[in-house]
């Protein structure tokens, strides 16, 4: 049987970020503001932004806190209708109702991306959008933004997923007025955890960085030299906004910071791991991944596929066959609490809405990691394991003439 190699494991921290670390262990400069200036957050804001080609950014404490941050910058009422895709990780919502915001769910294809018709027909009455880039999958940005500046309706990006990923070549996470990025253990850059938010929107940067926690004139330390646009719009909001202390920490800062170089390698490692198990997995009439949007270059640390033909208890066989031979996958429908079927969000206002396209695609909807560092021997026992596992569901059918 093939060996399955460790899909588990989350990106290394590369040694650049120890004697940082260990510095900041001896002196316990841990908070973000002691410093007067160039704390390790600060540092990472400044070179996030540049290699991103934005204004400004602000790291958090997850990719959660700054979707819910740009949520509240953008000054929307309670109960503003802010609409998502029905096909998102649970924290998208949950960051809409944090906002005392209602989600709106619209319809994903079986590429897992946005049903552009869905999405214009639930336009009418949105304040907001967040786009997800589910699994680091973009949806057509040209006809979302047109659609939404049409409207008028600000676009927030879901980027925790697509860190490297271009857009016609734009970078995800610029195209709207804010990007939101994660650094879970299980994304292009490791810190357990932590996110950012980029914009170039100087009156949405100062209000999420008061709503931060930047309390006083901490919000000082933001500036990089002169600029009279972000200097007025602290000024406009000082004392004016809650405090909600979503900060992140030096400590945090300083082994996302060391991991930047890093990106442009990994993102092209996972590029090419991707589409080599993509293409052996597609000799399956049994397996299907969705192609690549044109003008889309993804930068993925997974892989999703669709199941073809197979019955729900064969699906459930096929997942049990690949996690004998040591391959986990998941299935997002086949689950009473995956927290990305959208009818297991119990805390949406109103409960799920009726999405079935969106429902019979994650029924059948694959997911399983493959980490950029994995080997070409490596992705090719992955794609054997799957293989194997669904040549034995399908071939057992075929041996009881079923």
């Amino acid at each position: 049987m093939t060996q399955a190699p460790n899909v588990h494991d989350a990106e290394p921290i590369p040694d650049a970020a120890r004697a940082e670390v260990e510095r900041l262990l001896r002196t316990g400069d841990l908070f973000r503001y002691t410093a007067p200036k160039d704390a390790p957050v600060t540092l990472l804001e400044r070179d996030f932004a540049a290699m991103m080609g934005t204004s400004y950014a602000l790291a958090v404490s997850s990719c959660s806190a700054a979707l819910f941050l740009s949520l509240k910058a953008l000054g929307l009422p309670r109960g503003a209708r802010v609409l998502i895709p029905g096909f998102t990780f649970a924290a998208v919502p949950s960051s809409v109702v944090h906002a005392d915001c209602v989600p709106v769910l619209c319809e994903v294809g079986e590429d897992y991306r946005i049903d552009i018709a869905d999405f214009e027909a639930r336009l009418d009455g949105v304040e907001a959008v967040i786009v997800s880039h589910m699994r680091g999958h973009t949806s057509d940005m040209d006809r979302v933004m047109a659609l939404c500046d049409a409207h008028g309706v600000p676009v927030i990006e879901d980027a925790a997923h697509s860190l490297g990923t271009m857009w016609r070549g734009r970078r995800i996470g610029t195209i709207g007025r804010a990007g939101c990025f994660s650094f879970q253990s299980y994304k292009m850059v490791n810190a357990g955890e932590g996110g950012i938010l980029i914009t170039d929107d100087a009156d949405l940067v100062a209000r999420a960085v008061i709503m931060s926690g930047a309390y006083e004139h901490n919000w000082a330390k933001h500036m990089d030299g002169p600029d009279p646009s972000l200097d007025a719009a602290f000024a406009r909001w000082q004392n004016r906004l809650p405090l909600y202390n979503l900060r992140l920490s030096n400590l945090s800062a300083a082994i996302i910071r060391a991991q930047l170089p890093e990106i442009a390698a990994r993102v092209r490692a996972g590029r090419a791991n991707h589409d080599h198990v993509a293409a052996r997995l597609e000799t399956s009439p049994h397996l299907s991944v969705p192609a690549p949007l044109d003008g889309e270059d993804r930068a993925p640390d997974s892989i999703q596929f669709n199941l073809v033909g197979l019955s729900e208890t064969e699906t459930r066989d096929f997942a049990d066959a690949a996690a004998a031979r040591g391959v986990k996958v998941q299935v997002f429908g086949l689950s009473t609490d995956n927290a990305r079927a959208f009818w297991n969000w119990g805390f949406l206002p109103g409960g799920a809405p009726d999405l079935p396209r969106t429902r019979r695609m994650l029924m059948r909807a694959c997911d399983v990691r493959l980490p950029a560092r994995l080997t070409r021997a490596e992705c090719d026992a992955v794609a054997d394991i799957l293989l194997d596992a669904v040549a034995a569901v399908t071939g057992a059918r075929r041996a009881y003439g079923t």
